[in-house]
């Protein structure tokens, strides 16, 4: 069972598992959009926000930082009991599982790439967030490979665009070469006419001259 709920601007889908072997899952089956949220140091839910096609961690709006953030702190045992914590979040493909973890446990492939956020207790939005809640039970895997193959469909289109282009650039290319080719052609066969003309009038000069004398 997956929890989903709506961002407060309406603009995202929040989700997080019910409890450790459903973070799992989630943990495998992201999408690439997916930035995810946990509690630094304690136990708690595992949060995903999930962003549109193209937006980076720099685009989340501060408003759906907050809603994250907010249920993250307050899906965490010992966290939902402090005033404040700390939380950390980071693209879905920056988690790195390996053999020896345990359940719900995640390293990173860059930790440079998490960052690091103060939260503080906020009922008002949990409460706003937890009207949206649904419980679904989505095919995961299912969902990832279809948005795996977007992103092939949408490369492969982008690849064809651009050799079309190449394409037109290189006959571009082509055309304007030989229309300097058929200039300088033009230009060699007038100034040969024009040597072969100066000397046909010279020739003649120069036998009505002889004929003067004879």
């Amino acid at each position: 069972m997956v929890y989903y709920f709506t961002s407060r601007c309406g603009a995202y889908t929040i989700y997080m598992g019910k409890d450790k072997h459903e973070n799992e899952t989630l943990i495998k089956y992201g999408l690439p959009e997916d930035v995810w949220f946990h509690v630094d140091d304690l136990s708690s839910a595992h949060v995903y926000l999930r962003l549109k096609p193209g937006q980076t961690l720099d685009d989340i709006p501060e408003e759906a930082l907050i809603d994250c953030c907010s249920l993250c702190k307050a899906n965490s045992i010992q966290g939902c009991k402090k005033s404040t914590v700390y939380i950390v979040f980071t693209r879905w493909k920056n988690l790195k599982k390996t053999s020896g973890m345990v359940d719900g446990q995640v390293g990173y492939h860059r930790p440079n790439n998490v960052r690091r956020r103060q939260t503080e207790k906020n009922n008002p939005v949990v409460r706003q967030l937890e009207k949206t809640k649904k419980e679904l039970f989505p095919d995961l895997a299912q969902e990832q490979a279809a948005r795996m193959r977007e992103i092939q469909e949408v490369k492969k289109a982008h690849m064809r665009a651009e050799a079309k282009a190449k394409k037109l650039q290189d006959l571009e290319r082509a055309r304007l070469k030989e229309e300097r080719s058929y200039e300088r052609i033009m230009t060699q066969d007038k100034m040969t006419s024009n040597a072969d003309m100066n000397a046909t009038v010279d020739d003649s000069a120069a036998v009505d001259y002889e004929d003067d004398f004879m």
